[in-house]
């Protein structure tokens, strides 16, 4: 929670985007167009349905899928039959077709409308139950290809050098973390499976699966984990040190997949 904290403070300080290339001008968006030297010629449009801009003697002009610097190529090239060498300049000054696609078992599908451009940090921190997607495996596809995918170390660990300024049709696919479990089983008031959290421990775990219930020998606890191999191996932890404070280090650190067994005591 704390590095998330942090993340958010930093990146209402920090102010700045990451850079990702111009914005591509798009249907319905507000474009102020200025040839200097000529006001009469200087307007603000809207681009319409069809993509294309009505100008004074440039007549109709397809704008939409352009970038602002190549829309002004254009233009100049267009104007040179009313003007001597023209310097034309377009702004784009109302952004309204910057729409993103969200994916994914993880959250809820929905097209998001944003207002101007935004970082794919700025993003993560609106959306809502993002506790139940696999921020690992999540993407950004941007037509066939992703640019930019695993936002955990962004998202949990504040690593800023990884964020990405989002473009219109983006599609943010973000995974359930189904496979990101704990299994609490045995002698515990709840035997369930946890979604697991980044730094969960033994105590957290069991905690969650409403603590030991009385038949739980407090020394036979063990802990199924599966080895780079993919064998199964055993790490047996004394919870009665963890609950007395006599040996902290018993409380180790889970993994997701990891299954947490507690014995009963024969009475």
């Amino acid at each position: 929670m704390k590095r998330i904290i942090f993340a958010l403070l930093f990146a209402v300080l920090q102010g700045g985007t990451a850079a990702a290339g111009d914005y591509v001008i798009g249907e319905g968006d507000l474009l102020q167009i200025s040839v200097w030297g000529v006001p009469e010629l200087s307007v603000e449009v809207v681009v319409r349905p069809d993509g294309k801009i009505t100008l004074p003697a440039a007549g109709d002009v397809v704008a939409a899928g352009l970038e602002p610097t190549a829309l002004s190529h254009r233009l100049n090239g267009i104007l040179t039959n009313f003007v001597k060498k023209p310097i034309v300049t377009v702004t784009v000054s109302q952004i309204t077709n910057n729409r993103i696609y969200l994916s994914g078992g993880g959250v809820k599908p929905e097209v998001i409308n944003l207002a101007g451009k935004t970082t794919l940090f700025r993003l993560l921190c609106g959306l809502e139950n993002l506790e139940n997607g696999d921020l690992r495996h999540a993407y950004v596809l941007r037509g066939k290809k992703v640019v930019r995918d695993d936002f955990h170390g962004l998202f949990i660990n504040g690593e800023f050098d990884k964020d990405i300024e989002l473009q219109a049709n983006d599609i943010i696919f973000i995974p359930n973390n189904e496979q990101n479990k704990v299994y609490v089983v045995g002698a515990v008031n709840e035997p369930k499976y946890i979604i697991y959290r980044e730094g969960m421990k033994v105590l957290d775990a069991v905690l969650e699966a409403g603590g030991l219930n009385e038949f739980a020998k407090e020394s036979e606890i063990k802990i199924v984990r599966k080895n780079q191999v993919d064998r199964a191996v055993e790490i047996k932890v004394k919870m009665s040190k963890i609950l007395n404070g006599k040996d902290v280090a018993q409380n180790i650190q889970l993994n997701p997949g990891d299954y947490i067994v507690i014995n009963e005591g024969i009475f």
